[in-house]
C-alpha cells in the first residue's frame, strides 16, 4: 500500500505509477486558504533578469492515471491544510473571502442553502434495497440539508469536519462513536472529489459497516470526464484546479473500492439540475465483500 504523498507519484485510486502529467495553476482562493499564497505581478521594479513580467500564480500539475483514468491535482493537502481550506465552510466570512477572488460565486451561494432536488431520485433508487425507515450515517454531510432520507429514517447521524449548525432531526457523531449503531446505509456524497486520500477516508468508514450495510458513494461526473469518455489524455486539458481536486471515472471508483475489500453492487448516472447549472452525478453502491 502506498503511503500518503504530499506530491502525488502514484494513482489515488488504484496505486499505479503510470501517470500522465501536465502543468496547471491552483486557483487563488484555494492557494490562499491552503498555502497563504496570493497572486503577484512581476514588474520591471523586481529587477529579475531571467523572468518575464506578468502575473504569477501557484503552479501545480494535472495528473491522469493511465490504468483507471482518474484525473487529479498533484498536491495532496495535509489534514491541517484541508481544515484551513474548509474552516467555517460557506459561512459569511468564507463567502466574502471567496467572492473577493471569484465575484461570480455570489450568484450561487443561495443555492447551497436549499435542498438539492435530485436527491429524491437517489432515494427512490436506493429505497427498494433498504428498510422503510433506514438508519443512516452521512459521512461529510455538512449541516444535513442534503442528507439522504432526511425526512424518513430511524436515525440520521452526521460525521463532518466543518462544525456547521445542523438541521433539525440530525445528530453529529465523532469517530469514537462509530460502530455503536447498526447502520443500514452509509453515505459519502459529494465528498471524495475534495479529499487528498480517498482510500484513507473510505477506510475510516469501515468500522461503521456490517455485512448488511450498504455504502453509497456519490461524486460529480465532471464535464471534462463526461465529454471525453474513455480518454486517457485529459491532463493537458485540465489547466486549473479549485476545491474539486479529483475527477473520477466509474472504473477508478470500482478499483478504489475493491482495494478496500468492498464489492460494487450497482452504479448510478444521474443528470441533475442544480439551479445555476446542469450537471451529472456518478453514484456507486457497495458492500463488504
Amino acid at each position: 500500500m502506498v503511503s500518503r504523498e504530499l506530491i502525488a507519484r502514484h494513482c489515488i485510486c488504484c496505486g499505479s505509477d503510470q501517470l500522465q502529467r501536465s502543468p496547471a495553476v491552483l486557483m487563488p482562493f484555494v492557494a490562499l486558504r491552503v498555502f497563504g499564497h496570493e497572486p503577484v505581478e512581476i514588474t520591471a521594479d523586481w529587477g529579475l533578469r531571467d523572468l518575464r513580467e506578468g502575473m504569477a500564480y501557484t503552479l501545480c500539475n494535472s495528473l491522469q492515471c493511465q490504468d483507471c483514468g482518474v484525473l487529479f491535482l498533484d498536491f495532496r493537502f495535509t489534514d491541517e491544510q484541508m481544515a484551513a481550506l474548509y474552516h467555517n465552510y460557506r459561512d459569511a466570512q468564507y463567502n466574502a473571502q471567496r467572492i473577493r477572488y471569484e465575484p461570480g460565486y455570489a450568484s450561487v451561494v443561495e443555492h447551497y442553502e436549499q435542498r438539492a432536488g435530485y436527491l429524491a431520485e437517489v432515494e427512490d433508487w436506493l429505497a427498494p434495497r433498504l428498510p422503510p425507515a433506514p438508519a443512516v450515517l452521512d459521512w461529510g454531510g455538512d449541516s444535513g440539508i442534503n442528507s439522504l432520507f432526511l425526512k424518513q429514517n430511524r436515525c440520521l447521524h452526521i460525521h463532518d469536519i466543518s462544525g456547521v449548525e445542523l438541521v433539525p432531526g440530525v445528530k453529529r457523531i465523532g469517530s469514537e462513536q462509530l460502530g455503536r449503531e447498526r447502520y443500514d446505509l452509509v453515505v459519502c456524497s459529494e465528498v471524495l472529489e475534495h479529499v487528498s486520500s480517498p482510500q484513507d477516508l473510505i477506510r475510516q468508514m469501515l468500522p461503521a459497516m456490517s455485512p448488511h450495510t450498504l455504502l453509497y458513494i456519490e461524486v460529480p461526473h465532471e464535464a471534462l470526464v463526461r465529454q471525453n469518455p474513455n480518454s486517457f489524455d485529459l491532463a493537458p486539458l485540465k489547466r486549473h484546479w479549485h476545491e474539486h481536486i479529483n475527477f473520477y471515472t466509474e472504473t477508478a471508483l470500482r478499483r478504489l473500492l475493491e482495494r478496500l475489500g468492498l464489492q460494487v453492487v450497482d452504479t448510478l448516472n444521474l443528470p441533475v439540475d442544480l439551479g445555476w447549472t446542469r450537471s451529472e452525478v456518478l453514484g456507486v453502491l457497495a458492500r463488504l465483500a
